[in-house]
């Protein structure tokens, strides 16, 4: 991966190494194994701001190179300083397993637990 540089020196996402293994697994089982992993910030939900993760089969524009755990991970420049210090874990548990995603900016969320907003980013609010 040309230019990436590791998360730990960024420190703008930690991906556990339970979410990376799930997330290798999901590279596998999706054929997207050289593919990138996207994590992103997108406006809309009831607090305003609502994450996404996917993959990507390029780098675009603008994006940080990112590695860890062996997965090269892609983030928007414009969404580093929102996402500065989140962490990306994968509990499994009996009602089964889901990502779980601790961003210390977050200054609130709505009780689905799926968007949120900072101190200074609002993003779109929409009704649950």
């Amino acid at each position: 991966m040309k230019g990436a540089i590791p998360l730990a020196d960024q420190q703008v996402v930690t991906i556990t190494e339970a979410a990376a293994f799930q997330i290798k697994d999901m590279m596998k089982q999706n054929e997207e194994e050289g593919s990138f992993l996207r994590v992103a910030v997108h406006g809309g939900g009831c607090s305003g701001l609502s994450y996404g993760m996917g993959f990507t089969p390029e780098v675009e524009e603008g994006d940080m190179e990112l590695l860890q755990h062996g997965i090269p991970i892609v983030v928007a420049k414009k969404d580093a300083p929102i996402l500065k210090g989140t962490i990306v874990d994968y509990k499994q548990s009996l009602m089964g397993g889901g990502f779980t995603i601790d961003n210390p900016n977050a200054i609130a969320s709505c009780g689905c637990g799926s968007s949120f907003r900072t101190a200074t980013e609002t993003g779109t609010p929409e009704n649950c």
